[in-house]
């Protein structure tokens, strides 16, 4: 061409023919393009004169090639000129109909029109299905002669899957309602309460969630069956306290997801959810593959399920198939954290480890920790860190920081107890655990884990994850950084209080109990 900015007409008609020629096809076989037309009276005709060429030529009487151009509609979009085209066709195509290109009722002067059969989409035009799938070629062309031509075909026709009523009927329901005042809540779950008498309660319950607008105030209430569920509705709308029902103020922020450390395990976890979701199913099995036996400990042993070599897993299992079932319900988190063990489902869910690398991770770990002489204790405390480090004997270690006021000790029994001597005016409880997690009792595992974690690779965060170990976002993991983590204290309340500071408004705990929801509320709120 004469400049930079000028187009080359026989290198249009070049590209053109090639992509036809990669494609297997001749110019008749499409039906329309989607012109680069940038509108100006040099590029116009040059790039009119190039179709004509190509695509005008030999075409079946009454069957012109359709042109057109979005940028009668939006303008030049630059660097996204032309994904734009892209997207108007594969739309075309949906539609099964071609746009009309604005301000172009009259063809240019300046192109000899009778040389092709090209003609210009002055009115939209039906574009159905026919014998031979539809085609479109959108062109793009760039400064400095980069010229790209692509081809777009309609995709086979499917038959429509049947629909088919559930093979499994939910254990629970959720209706939700929502208003934008709490007297309006009560009032719409009056309403509805007397409105669905007779309604299937899963049709009810898809529904109130895709087919009204969520209003500020909301309430869930749950149940297994209508009337269960209008009992509960019925409550709200009298203001009365009733199970099964969640309710608050929306808010506008980020979403964050928690995965629950150990304590929460409980024999037959997982087991309704398997057999009502086939998501969940499908990612518990994955994971089961990895550890033989764990399915059966998990659902019928709950006495190996107190051993941390078996709760380990089955907890990164359940978390995992959890994870994967909100997913497929298109929640999708913005930050993530875990609880001691939770971490490593975190990891695994934002791809920092493969599914295989993350229950070689997890089977080290627990299976170490198994290992170890039984003993030690754990307790805790109500208490503050700032009161309880100075009361630290040499045995003892602050194991968590779930919450403000909520501290975990560690450490040999002896050691745990002198401490706890001096707190009798404090709330406290013994935990039930196989080993003083978290404490100097775990460093004789630590050498064989860390090269169990330096054998394996580690992928940068899709999802952030704000460590419990720093409370700061982890951009890169390391084996060093497993080792630590299980030594180091479980800095929930600061990772919490991080994901508040980052704008996180909402906070979804996954495991088999609510263990962490009550020191979440206290550590955001509090």
């Amino acid at each position: 061409s004469n400049g930079l900015t000028a187009p080359n007409g026989p290198s249009q008609q070049r590209v053109i023919r090639q992509a036809l020629a990669n494609s297997g096809l001749t110019g008749a076989d499409v039906d329309a393009v989607e012109a680069h037309g940038t509108g100006t009276s040099l590029g116009d005709p040059i790039e009119a004169q190039a179709l004509l060429a190509t695509y005008g030529q030999d075409r079946p009487a009454g069957q012109p090639l359709w042109l057109g151009s979005i940028k009668s509609n939006i303008g030049h979009t630059q660097a996204a000129a032309g994904v734009a085209g892209i997207m108007k066709m594969v739309l075309a195509l949906h539609h099964a109909e071609l746009p009309r290109t604005l301000h172009a009722q009259t063809p240019s002067s300046h192109v000899d029109w009778t040389e092709g059969a090209v003609e210009l989409l002055a009115e939209a035009r039906q574009w159905p299905r026919g014998e031979r799938p539809r085609r479109a070629g959108v062109s793009a062309f760039g400064v400095s002669g980069t010229n790209a031509h692509v081809i777009v075909e309609e995709a086979p026709e499917q038959e429509p899957a049947p629909v088919t009523a559930a093979d499994t009927a939910l254990p629970v329901v959720p209706w939700a309602v929502s208003a934008r005042s709490a007297e309006g809540l009560a009032a719409q779950a009056g309403r509805l309460a007397e409105a669905v008498a007779d309604q299937d309660v899963t049709d009810v319950g898809l529904s109130l969630l895709t087919t009204r607008s969520p209003l500020e105030h909301r309430a869930v209430v749950l149940g297994g069956d209508s009337g269960e569920l209008r009992t509960r509705l019925e409550a709200l709308a009298a203001g009365e306290p009733t199970p099964g029902k969640v309710s608050g103020i929306s808010r506008d922020g980020l979403t964050g997801f928690v995965f629950s450390g150990q304590g929460g395990q409980r024999v037959g976890m997982g087991r309704e959810l398997a057999a009502s979701f086939p998501v969940f199913a499908t990612a518990l099995d994955e994971v089961c593959e990895h550890f033989d036996g764990l399915r059966e400990v998990m659902f019928t042993d709950a006495d190996s399920l107190k051993n941390t070599g078996w709760a380990q897993p089955a907890l990164f299992a359940v978390e995992v198939a959890l994870f994967r079932l909100v997913e497929s319900w298109g929640v999708r988190p913005d930050y993530l954290v875990g609880h001691s063990v939770g971490e490593l489902a975190a990891a695994h869910v934002a791809g920092v480890l493969s599914l295989a690398d993350a229950c070689r991770l997890v089977a080290a770990r627990a299976g170490l920790m198994q290992a170890l002489p039984a003993g030690g204790a754990m307790w805790a405390v109500r208490a503050t860190p700032d009161e309880v480090v100075p009361l630290l004997v040499e045995g003892v270690s602050v194991a968590a920081v779930n919450a403000p006021g909520q501290v975990v000790l560690s450490g040999t029994r002896e050691a745990v107890e002198a401490v706890a001597a001096q707190l009798t005016d404090r709330q406290g409880r013994w935990l039930e655990v196989s080993h003083a997690f978290h404490s100097v009792l775990m460093d004789p595992m630590l050498p064989a884990f860390a090269s169990a974690a330096a054998e394996l690779a580690y992928g940068t965060p899709r999802i952030p994850i704000v460590s419990t170990l720093t409370a700061e976002p982890v951009t890169e993991f390391t084996a060093s950084y497993w080792v630590d983590q299980v030594r180091g204290t479980v800095r929930f309340a600061d990772a919490v209080t991080r994901l508040k500071a980052l704008g996180v408004a909402r906070l979804l705990e996954l495991g088999p109990d609510a263990t962490l929801t009550g020191a979440i509320d206290e550590t955001y709120d509090g």
